[in-house]
């Protein structure tokens, strides 16, 4: 059975319907981008420049600038995968409630979509849930909220799966099964 036909529950770990965002943001939603560099550290210097900003987060590995204009998360990702040259790892959108991330999982489903979820799962130093569709030509997006602003686990994971093939035996509440892969395959970013 895919998890587009389990829309109706979720499990028991996922934050309840109408949990709150634990990060601000000015807007309802803001746009996420996670990209691969080869180099974190080689790369801030050009990010910081081109939005003018600090980053909000930086680890091993990881960065993450929090732009309110235009209002995106954006994030750098070291490792092989993919190669910078091969593209985005994935998009995303931010919303600021479970409820949020709810709706657009059904909206999702709704039109015919097979969609993945994962919930308190911890990715890129946060903990998330999140509904997972990829395009026609296997773009991945996903819809999250962060729960928890900060915890020690980055989470890194191996490269995607078929989303098609998503399958989940995990019990399931109020709309959001986890999934058995970590992270938000195939990248982590909050």
């Amino acid at each position: 059975m895919t998890t587009a036909t389990k829309s109706a529950s979720s499990t028991p770990a996922a934050q309840p319907p109408g949990f709150e965002s634990a990060v601000e943001f000015p807007t309802p939603t803001r746009l996420h981008v996670a990209i691969a560099v080869k180099d974190v550290e080689r790369s801030l210097p050009f990010y910081r420049t081109l939005f003018d900003q600090a980053p909000s987060k930086v680890r091993a590995l990881y960065a993450k600038f929090e732009v309110h204009d235009p209002p995106v998360n954006f994030t750098l990702n070291a490792g092989d995968w993919p190669t910078p040259e091969q593209g985005p790892r994935h998009f995303g959108i931010q919303v600021k409630s479970t409820d949020a991330v709810l709706q657009a999982k059904e909206r999702i489903e709704a039109a015919g979509f097979s969609t993945s979820t994962q919930a308190q799962v911890s990715c890129c130093y946060a903990v998330q849930d999140k509904v997972w569709v990829s395009d026609p030509d296997g773009h991945r997006w996903e819809i999250f909220v962060v729960t928890e602003a900060e915890t020690d686990n980055y989470a890194p994971v191996p490269a995607q799966r078929d989303p098609a093939a998503a399958e989940t035996d995990a019990p399931q509440a109020d709309g959001l099964a986890s999934e058995p892969e970590p992270c938000c395959a195939p990248s982590c970013c909050s």
